[in-house]
């Protein structure tokens, strides 16, 4: 395992990141930074966050994307939790070291506008943006990700492969 830096206290935690695909094949992502480490620059994020206490997999992805987008799903539309990956990224004064799951959602229609009414303070001043991505954009594009890997590893996503990603030290 890569050994983790000594800098900030260690919040060890579930998670879940959220591939919403929208009709048109197009992909929610988070215009992001954190205000407490502006070194960091800005970066493309998943929707998700962590597990609260009995919840499983499918809770946590249904009330983080009502929670930091307004849209509302079922737990039936929530995939199978085939992409399996560990991080540590900082993230305020916190060392989060996560056992994260990345499931697919996917709506109907036209991915909607994100309403922020449900946002937790912190989301409000760490999401700045948010974009429907087409797919080949992702693919293709330089700009940073969260997952680091999301361009690489989201056709094997969709495509419905296992993937097992090796840690992640994204910041």
């Amino acid at each position: 395992m890569v050994e983790l830096p000594d800098d900030l206290p260690i919040l060890e935690r579930r998670a879940v990141r959220v591939v919403v695909l929208d009709g048109t094949d197009r992909v929610l992502l988070f215009h992001t930074h954190d205000p407490d480490h502006p070194q960091l620059g800005t970066w493309w994020e998943l929707p998700g966050g962590g597990m609260d206490p009995g919840e499983t997999y499918r809770d946590t992805a249904v009330r983080e994307l009502l929670e930091e987008t307004g849209i509302a799903v079922t737990v039936d539309q929530v995939g199978m939790p085939t992409w399996r990956r560990r991080a540590s990224f900082r993230h305020r004064q916190l060392r989060h070291v996560q056992d994260e799951v990345v499931v697919v959602v996917r709506l109907a229609g036209p991915g909607p506008d994100v309403d922020e009414a449900h946002r937790l303070d912190y989301e409000r001043e760490d999401y700045f943006g948010f974009r429907w991505w087409p797919l080949p954009e992702v693919v293709a594009s330089r700009e940073r990700f969260y997952p680091g890997q999301l361009p690489r590893l989201i056709t094997p996503l969709l495509a419905g492969q296992e993937v097992d990603e090796p840690f992640e030290l994204f910041s």
